[in-house]
Parts: C-alpha cells; structure tokens; sequence
C-alpha cells in the first residue's frame, strides 16, 4: 500500500507541475500528463519519497498553495521588475553575489529553496555550502548586504513554504 501511495502523490505533485508549467488546461493534456506523471513516478517515486510516514493530504494541500502563490504572485512581480529594468532609461540594476544563509534541515527543503530562488528572474543560485549552511546567490538588484536582510529579501518566504511542505 504504501509504494501505491508513494506513486500516487509523486505523479499528482509531477502532474500539477506539469500543468502549471505548460500553462495548458485540456483534456488532452491533461490525460498525456496523468499518463507521464504515472510512468515517471513509478520508476522514481522510490527513490524521491525517503519518509513515506510523512506524506499528508495537508502537505500536499500546501505544496499545491505555495505553487499557486509562486506562479501567480511571486513570479509575476519579479518578472514585473525585470521588464521595468530592461525599459528603464536609468534602471536600478546593482548585481552582485549574496551569501544567503538557510536554517533547513532537509535536502528536499534546500532544493525547494535553491530552485524557487533560480526560477525567480533577477537571482540565480550558484552554490549551496552545506557546511556553513549557506546559499550563494547572484542578485540582480541586490540592496542589502548583511546576511539576515538578505535573507529577508531573498528566500525567507521560500524557506517558510519549504519547512511547511517538508520539516513539520
């Protein structure tokens, strides 16, 4: 039972995913990406759920808000900024590479984070240092240095989804 519910929640998170990236809502696409999702979670849900125990119907409630907060908010205000940049006269571009600090626990967690922060436009990850639990990022528009302002404004929000879809 439990590798049925392993396949099962891998293929529904892999075909909301596939949904929400497509941008496309048929049938059609709906059933050829219910189709992959399952072929795709057999063969690795295995190996991508380490604690079946923790599985939940509100984990998996709020991975689906997070998702839905990310596309539709998060992303659009960054891309929002990225235009208003590329057509400013006198853009307020200040790149630089910022040490993010993280207070994560789990790997699945720091690569929530670390790809939540790349797929957002204006930063991208270059380093995860395991060891000092720190992410190394390239920001665009980076305002702040001091670790903890940079935190604010890079992934605390991310961290927050993170730990509640996979530390509680």
């Amino acid at each position: 039972m439990s590798r049925f519910i392993n396949t099962a929640m891998t293929a529904l998170i892999l075909l909301l995913v596939y949904l929400l990236y497509t941008g496309v809502f048929s049938i059609t696409e709906f059933l050829v990406g219910a189709a992959v999702a399952l072929i795709v979670s057999q063969i690795f849900s295995k190996d991508l759920i380490s604690e079946p125990r923790k599985l939940s119907a509100v984990r998996f409630a709020t991975l689906v808000a997070y998702i839905f907060r990310y596309f539709t908010i998060v992303e659009a205000v960054a891309h929002w900024n990225v235009v208003r940049a590329i057509l400013s006269s006198k853009p307020r571009l200040n790149p630089a590479i910022v040490r993010v600090p993280y207070e994560l626990r789990s790997e699945y967690s720091v690569v929530m984070v670390a790809n939540s922060i790349t797929n957002t436009p204006g930063t991208v990850v270059l380093d995860v240092d395991e060891g000092s639990k720190s992410m190394y990022v390239h920001w665009l528009f980076a305002d702040v240095f001091e670790d903890s302002e940079v935190k604010k404004k890079v992934s605390e929000e991310f961290e927050h989804w993170a730990k509640l879809v996979f530390e509680r």
